[in-house]
């Protein structure tokens, strides 16, 4: 579905939440059937859900800075990289306000007279700092001694560490996250900490002399990573095993944390190249030009990432007459990408439709399994269904030489067959790997709707565009599953 498709829902003039409905109906049909409109629904919601959360964050950057929330923020981005996910700011400040809750029990229990008992939420303390110093102890001491919440240091390059309602259930996140979740907890009991955008480790500053010196030794550090760990200025540099100049102790904006929050989840998106990683490229680059609609580097980025995969030609053309006219320096690469982008339109416009393969033409005669098979590797023991194939191995001699193919008995002169499979990857295997599995069962891939239209309970029906390329294997499809089960009960 084009992108640019979706405006003709705004000219309806319904309610969002109309469609949101009537997408929801199709994602709760019964499980094994509607395949393909499920997909389809899936994907539609994801959008839609995604454009209603950028408004919504344009409308909070928008706002004064002291109404701007850094759990808001957090939420925000929580939601827009988890459209289908139920997150909502309401239920997380629930979560967070029992925590806090927790924390004042604590308190009163040592010091029943503290002033932040008495206070209203949010109501800063202007007592002395012993006191301030009791309410970060209990935090403390509920924290990371009774709910155990840690620095999550085995994964720290997991996404679910950046989002907020993740930090709440698995309780670990990194330095960035669980300090919007101190931050937060302790300016509801009134001590007024700030967020300190300082390199490779994300920290919290209390002052501890005049309200808003300058001096950053007038202030404590606080490592929300490390278990609420208080650092004079030293010890943040042993922190990070380097000097840093005083800028890196100043407070930073919302805006800043929400970027920084962003770049890390940019920056995971980077690390690998899979389906996974690039949605969460796109979105982190959704995000980020949200804030910075200007920013030539991450427009480039945006571009080159479209370029890549395939889709959405027309916006970038768009990206990158926005780049050539804000930067025109950027000449040569917005050239070349918009030569190879007219190309791609081009090829697109000739194209006379898919390849048809039929079982009949000699040169398929040694194809053994047909799509909709539930298959299991020999080898590597995977179960999977196949949903393409080849009389033989159309991939490159790089790929062949680097998947060892020509120690295979066959080589690469045999079928091999396009297959999802159950841990959400897709593969490529040759026929003599793949053996029909006797106890066929779903295969739970994100794709499966994309190619299927229903799993039967032996085998996946192919939906109309699978149909189209592959018009002679559902008839073998369902003889060799009958004479696969006919063999079996005798």
């Amino acid at each position: 579905v084009p992108c640019d498709g979706f405006s003709d829902i705004e000219t309806l003039g319904c309610p969002s939440h109309f469609f949101e409905d009537e997408l929801m109906c199709i994602l709760n049909m019964e499980g094994r059937k509607g395949l393909t409109w499920k997909y389809y629904a899936k994907k539609i919601l994801y959008f839609l859900r995604q454009q209603n959360i950028l408004k919504n964050l344009k409308e909070y950057l928008q706002r004064p800075t002291d109404r701007q929330s850094f759990l808001e923020g957090a939420v925000l981005i929580d939601q827009y990289c988890n459209p289908l996910s139920d997150i909502c700011l309401r239920s997380v400040q629930a979560q967070v306000e029992e925590i806090t809750e927790k924390v004042r029990k604590v308190l009163r229990g040592r010091n029943p007279r503290h002033p932040s008992l008495a206070s209203k939420a949010g109501e800063v303390l202007v007592a002395e700092v012993e006191l301030q110093r009791q309410v970060l102890d209990a935090m403390n001491c509920v924290l990371y001694e009774q709910l155990k919440y840690k620095g999550n240091e085995l994964d720290y390059y997991n996404s679910l560490n950046s989002y907020i309602h993740q930090v709440l259930i698995r309780r670990t996140g990194i330095p960035i996250s669980l300090s919007v979740l101190y931050l937060t907890i302790a300016r509801q009991l009134g001590v007024k900490l700030e967020p300190v955008n300082f390199p490779s480790h994300f920290l919290l500053r209390w002052c501890q002399g005049k309200e808003g010196s300058t001096d950053i030794f007038d202030y404590t550090y606080i490592d929300a990573f490390g278990k609420g760990k208080q650092l004079t200025v030293k010890e943040c540099e042993y922190l990070i095993g380097h000097h840093v100049t005083e800028e890196f102790y100043g407070v930073v904006t919302s805006k800043e944390v929400l970027q920084r929050m962003v770049g890390n989840l940019l920056n995971l998106g980077k690390r690998e190249s899979t389906d996974q990683s690039y949605q969460l490229l796109r979105d982190s680059l959704d995000l980020y030009l949200a804030m910075y609609p200007d920013n030539v580097q991450h427009l480039m980025l945006q571009a080159r990432l479209y370029f890549h995969l395939g889709i959405w030609p027309e916006k970038v053309l768009d990206i990158l007459q926005h780049i050539q006219a804000l930067d025109p320096s950027q000449h040569g690469a917005v050239g070349y990408l918009v030569q190879h982008t007219l190309e791609h339109i081009e090829r697109r416009k000739e194209e006379v439709g898919p390849e048809v393969k039929q079982r009949s033409d000699e040169k398929h005669k040694e194809v053994c399994f047909s799509i909709g098979l539930i298959m299991k590797h020999k080898r590597y023991g995977y179960n999977c269904v196949i949903y393409g194939w080849d009389p033989a191995c159309m991939m490159g001699h790089e790929w062949i030489r680097n998947m060892n193919v020509h120690s295979l008995p066959h080589g690469p002169h045999q079928p091999f067959y396009n297959v999802l499979v159950e841990d959400g990857s897709c593969r490529y295997a040759a026929q003599e790997n793949l053996e029909y599995n006797s106890e066929p069962r779903e295969i739970p891939h994100p794709d499966i709707g994309r190619y299927f239209s229903e799993f039967t309970g032996t085998h996946y029906l192919a939906n109309t565009e699978l149909e189209i390329r592959y018009p002679e294997d559902l008839e073998l499809t369902r003889a060799t599953v009958q004479k696969s089960y006919s063999s079996g009960k005798e």
